[in-house]
This record gives C-alpha cells, structure tokens and sequence, in this order.
C-alpha cells in the first residue's frame, strides 16, 4: 500500500502537467482542464447562474481542443434533468432528448459534418424506392443539418404529439408514401414525362447546376489522333 501511493504521489505532476488550470473532485478525478493554449480538455461542468429571469442550469461533458465531443447533459439547478445531447466536431451530431418536469418532451436528430471538408459525400435515399440510395457530392455550406425525424411528446405520456422529418435541413410535410420538399427548399425532376416527380434537395440540385457546365467542357487527353 506504501508503494502504491509512492507511485500515484509520482505519477500526479504527469497527470495534471498538460493542464494549466484544473480542478480535482472529492474522488480525485480531474475536471475543468485548461492546456496551456488555452483549450477546454477533458472532462468538464459548466455552471449557468440565473440571468434576467432566465433560468439558470448546469452541464457537464467532454471537451477536445476546445470543442463538445460525444454526450453532454444538462440540468437545472434543482437537479432535474434537461437534455442529454451527442456532439462530433463541436456541432450537434445523432440523437437529441429535451425534457420537461423530468418527462421527455421533445427528440431531434442532426448530422455534423467535418469542418475541415470542404465537400462531402451524402447518400440520397430515393422517395419512391426505400431500397434504392444514391451517392452524391455537395459543396460543404454548414457544418450542422437538421437530418432525420424529430418527435413531440405529451409530457408524462409515451405518446407522439407532432413528428417533422428533415433531410438535409429540408423539412418534409407528413405524407408517408410521396413526400415533398416545401417551398423553396428542394429543386423537382420533371424531366421525364408520366413518370413520378422525384424531389432533389436544393444543395444537391445546386451543386449539379453549378457543375453541369464542367462534365460538359471538352476534357484533352493528348491524344493527337484524328
């Protein structure tokens, strides 16, 4: 036992030498990491006092180089649990809880992107053909997306309210079978006539409108035949 709190005792200026500020818990484990440019490390709790009336709260998750990573949770000063959130990057990333009064009252769903992509590969499920998914690049304009469906719920009751459904930040309207993007938010394919009008989103539909003109240049290849 004396040897091993000998070790510990020396391992101890290892453990917090990365850190330029810190603090321990009761338990010893570090928290609040500061390196020393000044970037958030490690576990961390934030404390939000009330401000103006609005209410304050406590969150507590992993920081990397300054950024959220992975799960966060936050509370309110009370102690009752207010979101459980996942972060990649920085940015909101999967799954999304809020609750009120301890019940959970709504869910959302994002998608981060790398914000060292400049373009990105998505996959396009087809509207008509859940089977059928296409692969398309797009230029990177954000790096957070409201993508997949979210659902309200009556407080205290597993009962779904209201559910939206995104794709790519485009907001479906609650049809099942023929889903379209409203308003401006997606660009239609009527090329073909008597065939079902498929719904492109509009950065996808952009991206290809701003290229169309590159596939079609005359591409040299050396080839100094006829």
């Amino acid at each position: 036992m004396r040897w091993l709190i000998i070790i510990l005792l020396g391992l101890s200026p290892q453990i917090h030498a990365q850190c330029k500020t810190y603090r321990l818990t009761s338990k010893g484990d570090t928290l609040n990491c500061t390196d020393i440019n000044n970037k958030k490390q490690g576990k961390w709790t934030l404390h939000l006092d009330e401000v103006r009336g609005e209410p304050g709260y406590e969150e507590e998750g992993v920081f990397t180089n300054n950024q959220r990573e992975g799960k966060w949770k936050r509370y309110s000063l009370m102690g009752d649990l207010l979101a459980v959130e996942n972060y990649r990057w920085g940015f909101k990333d999967g799954l999304q809880q809020y609750y009120l009064m301890g019940e959970l009252e709504h869910e959302e769903s994002w998608r981060a992107i790398d914000p060292k992509k400049k373009f990105d590969t998505i996959d396009v499920p087809d509207l008509f053909d859940p089977n059928k998914v296409t692969k398309k690049v797009i230029k990177v304009e954000g790096y957070n997306q409201k993508n997949g469906v979210w659902n309200y719920y009556k407080p205290g009751y597993a009962v779904v309210l209201h559910t939206e459904t995104y794709l790519f930040d485009s907001l479906l309207p609650p049809t099942l079978n023929k889903p379209k993007l409203v308003q401006d938010a997606a660009v239609q394919d009527t090329t073909t006539k008597g065939t079902p009008t498929k719904v492109i989103p509009k950065q996808v539909a952009d991206f290809e409108k701003n290229n169309r003109k590159k596939k079609q240049a005359k591409i040299r290849d050396g080839n100094t035949g006829g």
